[in-house]
């Protein structure tokens, strides 16, 4: 992704991206309001993507990369990329729900992958009924480096002020930061240049690209508990599913950013 060209959308592209994005913020507060004790994962994976389909767009993530589900939703220690199953949430449990949309002129491919059209990407972390203030701190110290983040995104800063101010939001919370999953751009394609990691790595083979009026990209830190370790569990597919590797909790938040002329602004919002 480091190596690949910037895309810089027009005004038509952007009012685009806006209704990509309010949709997809819309299923991930539909999916949120979902979590409950006793609800499986895949029953609230069938509601987004109903609800998604049914405003006329199509979940980005069905199939994408061999995905098995419209939406990731990942449970506790469950970092990221979590698959839709028939597990029941339980009272205390953290959820998180990243959501994909696209609208417009997208096709599909073989595998039913949303191609080409234009994508929002969020995420979300939920509480299940009543959980310990350790829990809830994770959740709100995510949300707040997401915010630290966020306020960085402006035209002349760089990809790596984000990337410091995420940082140091979490850790000065006493958490850690995911090293092998980073924030990215998005437009036509779900995933594109430039990746926008939660911290600052020492080198950095990508760069540290200016940020211009008119990219898009999505700011989502994801934060340890405890070890920034993580272990991978292999699902029967081939789908891999990273963990923190001490079984502590983990949290994730993500919005789809746009850099203006002056204060950045989220296309994954609900609106009115």
């Amino acid at each position: 992704m480091a190596e690949e060209r910037i895309t810089i959308k027009s005004q038509h592209q952007i009012e685009l991206m806006r209704k990509a994005g309010r949709l997809t913020a819309q299923a991930r507060a539909y999916g949120g309001s979902l979590v409950r004790p006793g609800i499986t994962t895949r029953e609230i994976d069938h509601e987004i993507g109903k609800f998604i389909r049914s405003h006329g767009g199509y979940p980005s993530f069905y199939h994408l990369y061999g995905f098995q589900g419209n939406a990731c939703i990942s449970v506790n220690d469950e970092i990221i990329h979590g698959v839709p199953s028939k597990r029941k949430l339980e009272e205390g449990d953290i959820v998180s729900i990243d959501v994909g949309a696209c609208i417009g002129d997208y096709k599909l491919d073989k595998h039913g992958v949303a191609v080409g059209g234009f994508h929002g990407d969020c995420c979300g972390t939920f509480a299940c009924g009543q959980i310990s203030e350790e829990a809830r701190k994770l959740i709100e110290t995510t949300e707040a480096a997401f915010w630290a983040g966020f306020e960085q995104a402006r035209a002349g800063n760089h990809v790596l002020d984000i990337s410091r101010a995420v940082q140091n939001v979490a850790e000065a919370a006493g958490y850690t930061l995911v090293r092998e999953y980073t924030g990215h751009g998005i437009g036509r394609s779900v995933h594109e240049a430039p990746e926008v990691p939660n911290y600052v790595p020492e080198r950095r083979l990508g760069g540290n690209p200016r940020l211009v009026k008119g990219m898009c990209i999505c700011i989502e830190p994801m934060v340890n508990q405890g070890s920034v370790r993580i272990r991978n569990r292999r699902m029967p597919d081939g789908w891999i599913v990273p963990l923190t590797a001490d079984g502590k909790l983990a949290a994730h938040y993500e919005n789809t950013i746009l850099i203006t002329e002056g204060d950045p602004e989220i296309l994954t919002q609900c609106g009115d």
